[in-house]
């Protein structure tokens, strides 16, 4: 007989567990946005990321496993940060170089540099928050239940709907903006499973937005966001450039985000671990 709430050991069933998260997430986040809502303020990135890792942390006291069940050795930090920051520097940044080579963008200094401290810290918190959620707990459970590659797909599938706000304003460019922040999730997933830690998601994660954001000017996800610099697009259709949008709707962005994708994945180990 099938049992619904046991598997063959014994042990709640992982779904159940992805539920608890849910749950224990949704606990502390309704009543503080409502506490922040009254006082006329808005539940930014910076809380959202400790309620998310409040919730994990409770989740893990129930399984009875350690922190590094979920953000991995604290010796993978060393390697992961730095790999992580790198390449999500060189994602834009090559993104950038070809639309500036083709004569589609240029920027101006927008400056000051202090603004970049706001920015940074808003990227951090932001890069924490998700990764905590879609890719810690919920999808480790999801890769033992499952396995890498289905866990892949439903993770990149809801980071896709979790931004379709964003998606809806990027006019002809939809379709592209939606294929490349379902890679971006990919992309994210596939550095957890290379590493089993989460240190370079976060920091692929943060430099993504940091770069495309507070340096280059450029949106972020649909998000209007002030940069160091400040970027002048014409010259060619929003699906090239990601008009508004950002990087992350353009078609150079694709196949950018593509070949790191494949530079992360790497073997098809990659995909087919966990189960």
């Amino acid at each position: 007989m099938i049992q619904p709430f046991l598997d063959r050991h014994r042990k709640l069933r992982n779904g159940w567990w992805i539920l608890i998260f849910f749950l224990v997430l949704g606990a502390l986040l309704v009543p503080a946005t409502i506490f922040a809502k009254a006082r006329g303020i808005e539940l930014g990135p910076g809380p959202q990321a400790v309620l998310a890792a409040i919730a994990t942390a409770i989740c893990l006291a129930l399984r009875r496993e350690a922190a590094t069940t979920v953000i991995g050795p604290w010796s993978s930090w060393r390697l992961g940060v730095p790999l992580g920051l790198a390449l999500g520097s060189a994602v834009w940044v090559t993104t950038a170089l070809v639309l500036w080579i083709g004569g589609h963008v240029h920027w101006s200094w927008n400056g000051p540099a202090a603004m970049l401290a706001a920015g940074l810290l808003d990227c951090l918190a932001v890069a924490v928050v998700e990764e905590l959620v879609f890719r810690g707990f919920v999808f480790q459970r999801l890769i033992a239940g499952i396995g890498a590659w289905p866990a892949q797909i439903a993770m990149a599938a809801y980071f896709v709907l979790t931004h379709s706000e964003g998606i809806a304003s990027a006019g002809v460019a939809q379709p592209i903006a939606m294929l490349n922040i379902f890679l971006a999730g990919l992309l994210f997933g596939a550095a957890w499973l290379r590493t089993r830690s989460l240190s370079m998601p976060i920091a692929l994660h943060f430099m993504l937005n940091f770069v495309q954001g507070p340096i280059l000017g450029f949106g972020v996800s649909g998000n209007e966001s002030a940069g160091l610099l400040q970027p002048t697009v014409g010259g060619a259709p929003a699906w090239w450039t990601g008009g508004t949008f950002g990087l992350e709707a353009s078609l150079p962005g694709t196949l950018v985000v593509l070949l790191a994708l494949w530079l992360v994945a790497g073997s098809p180990q990659v995909w087919r671990a966990g189960k």
